[in-house]
């Protein structure tokens, strides 16, 4: 995956709002709604989601720019560490996909036995030095724990900010389902204990990397969630109480009458939970929207003008 700084087109000392201006920007013109005969930019527009989800948090962005991420959000690993990708899955509420790889050698959750290579090189002398039992007879190994497995799970946006459980298949052939966390997130990570492989003192562990697959109107800012609603001329001057999307299902939100475009609204509690309980708000951004034929709103607005200057606060 590209640079998330070249992805969104921004330099790296790129500000807050600098980050959030290029995504909201691209995320409208490669909206999948916009696009519909087009699966490229659909393809993009997540791409971009993911750059935006890496910039916009302080956390991963300082990470990113150490080095010690990648641009998918995965540790930078030395020594040509694995890594495991997730299935993706899209949709509004659908399931999510789910891949496991076991990691061999040195990747992921998988220990090395190096003890043959000592031995290889310093002869069994230097294990039976602190490790011999009579008559120079070496002693046997410790019992050791099995190695642990790695998963990654895609996780479709509505369920992360609702937690739903996610029913998953782990490498022995065993269906679990799977509550997530509070402050759930893209890079979060569940140990299932007893979930890895078996070993001679019991089985290591399962771990557990969630992705957070991006929405097609939804965008996650922190703990918040972002919707941008649009509304109509009429609905704009005169107010109305208009039907709008939550994570939670559809709400009834009241439009203020003189409502501009811009104009940003709070829903308490809509938004994703936090690790430190209770969840955060959704903000829902009004944007007001012109009919396609304008030939009957201009023959009701011919001869009025509107009486103040829009752009004072601009200087000109």
């Amino acid at each position: 995956m590209a640079d998330p700084y070249t992805t969104l087109g921004i330099s790296r000392n790129a500000s807050e709002a600098d980050i959030k201006s290029a995504y909201r920007k691209l995320a409208k013109e490669l909206h999948p709604d916009r696009n519909r005969d087009n699966p490229a930019a659909a393809e993009k527009f997540n791409t971009v989601t993911h750059a935006y989800d890496i910039l916009s948090d302080k956390a991963k962005r300082a990470q990113f720019d150490r080095g010690e991420i990648d641009a998918e959000g995965n540790p930078a690993m030395p020594f040509g560490y694995g890594n495991a990708n997730g299935g993706r899955s899209g949709g509004f509420g659908g399931g999510g996909g789910y891949t496991a790889r076991d990691f061999q050698g040195f990747g992921g959750g998988e220990e090395a036995d190096l003890g043959g290579l000592f031995e290889g090189l310093f002869g069994r002398s230097s294990r039976s030095s602190s490790s011999s039992s009579g008559f120079g007879r070496s002693a046997p190994p410790p019992r050791s724990k099995g190695n642990n497995i790695n998963y990654s799970l895609s996780v479709p946006f509505i369920d992360a900010a609702t937690r739903t459980s996610q029913r998953t298949v782990l490498g022995d052939g065993k269906t679990i389902d799977l509550g997530l966390p509070e402050g759930v997130e893209t890079g979060t990570q569940m140990r299932l204990k007893g979930k890895g492989k078996p070993g001679l003192s019991g089985a290591g562990d399962a771990i557990v990397t969630i992705e957070v697959l991006p929405h097609s109107f939804f965008v996650r800012e922190g703990d918040d969630v972002l919707v941008d609603v649009p509304i109509t001329l009429t609905e704009a001057i005169h107010g109305a109480k208009v039907k709008v999307p939550t994570v939670d299902g559809p709400v009834m939100l009241t439009v203020a009458p003189g409502s501009n475009s811009g104009k940003v609204l709070r829903l308490k509690g809509k938004g994703f939970s936090r690790k430190t309980g209770g969840r955060g708000d959704q903000m829902v951004t009004l944007e007001i929207t012109l009919p396609d034929d304008l030939a009957e709103l201009a023959e009701r607005l011919e001869g009025w003008q509107h009486p103040d200057n829009v752009r004072t606060r601009l200087g000109v």
